[in-house]
């Protein structure tokens, strides 16, 4: 399996971080792009050094680097998730923008048919995001908020950061072992 993954400067970079290790974990091939905002977000939020990030990565490139193979279809993948992906890069990658190297391999996976998951961290949403995350899901993106899900009775943030990343990875049909599958729960019917 090879997954391209796009960090943006949105808050959650925890959750591209924990992707990125369980995915060496599993055994799937990486290629990394870290925006500059991404980088400053990670620095930031996690207090590491983004390099340390991109070790984690099977190949990191430059946000610039359009002339990469990621610029290309004929460099196959399964797919690219953009976690967190910022309200700006949603709305380039809404009108075809692809300035940088993110949202050309995001376009790129689009345009092939490859599965593009579009993780946008922002609260509240106006109409102009809801429209452009609309536009991405009708062209063929899954839209997938890192919403954290109560139901496991998580104990720890890492237990919902661990959720919301074994959904993505169950997204390109990827086997985890992040969490429980749900098997119902039983209702007091008296």
């Amino acid at each position: 399996m090879r997954l391209v993954v796009g960090i943006t400067g949105a808050s959650g970079a925890v959750y591209a971080v924990r992707f990125l290790e369980v995915a060496r974990q599993l055994g799937v091939e990486t290629h990394l792009v870290v925006t500059g905002w991404g980088r400053k977000t990670i620095e930031h939020e996690l207090r590491r050094p983004t390099e340390e990030v991109l070790r984690l990565a099977s190949r990191s490139y430059r946000p610039g680097d359009l002339g990469s193979e990621l610029a290309s279809g004929t460099f196959r993948t399964d797919g690219m998730v953009i976690l967190p992906c910022s309200m700006k890069t949603l709305g380039a990658l809404a009108a075809g923008y692809t300035a940088d190297l993110v949202t050309r391999a995001a376009d790129v996976c689009l345009k092939e048919g490859r599965t593009l998951v579009i993780c946008p961290r922002e609260t509240p949403l106006h109409a102009v995001h809801l429209e452009n995350m609309l536009r991405l899901s009708r062209a063929g993106a899954v839209i997938m908020p890192p919403v954290p899900a109560f139901y496991d009775h998580p104990r720890t943030i890492a237990d919902l950061v661990d959720h919301f990343v074994g959904r993505i990875f169950d997204r390109f049909g990827v086997a985890h072992g992040l969490y429980r599958e749900w098997r119902g729960m039983e209702l007091d019917r008296g």
